[in-house]
């Protein structure tokens, strides 16, 4: 999301006030997050299911996607957490 050399230096703004969106299962578009271990992924997974929000149970994948899980946010958009994945923690060089 920005210039080499500034990989931790950005901003993310979402508006709130818009319409609603009702993603459709087959629309794999999403926000994604890197979290530190299998477990904080576990963790939102579990969160999330007992909100009854949980989009994508969580599972292994192979590289580059690594183990993710996804909720659907209050608008209905998909958001991803995810651990080993290039530009996150636990990726393999």
């Amino acid at each position: 999301m920005t210039e080499d050399g500034r990989e931790g230096q950005y901003v993310f703004v979402l508006l709130l006030g818009g319409l609603g969106h009702q993603q459709r299962d087959a629309d794999f578009s999403h926000f994604g997050f890197a979290l530190g271990t299998k477990s904080e992924v576990d963790e939102v997974a579990d969160r999330g299911q007992a909100a009854g929000i949980l989009a994508w149970a969580p599972k292994e994948f192979p590289f580059p996607v690594g183990y993710r899980c996804a909720l659907r946010d209050p608008d209905g958009y998909i958001v991803e957490f995810s651990y080993g994945q290039p530009l996150g923690p636990g990726v393999e060089t």
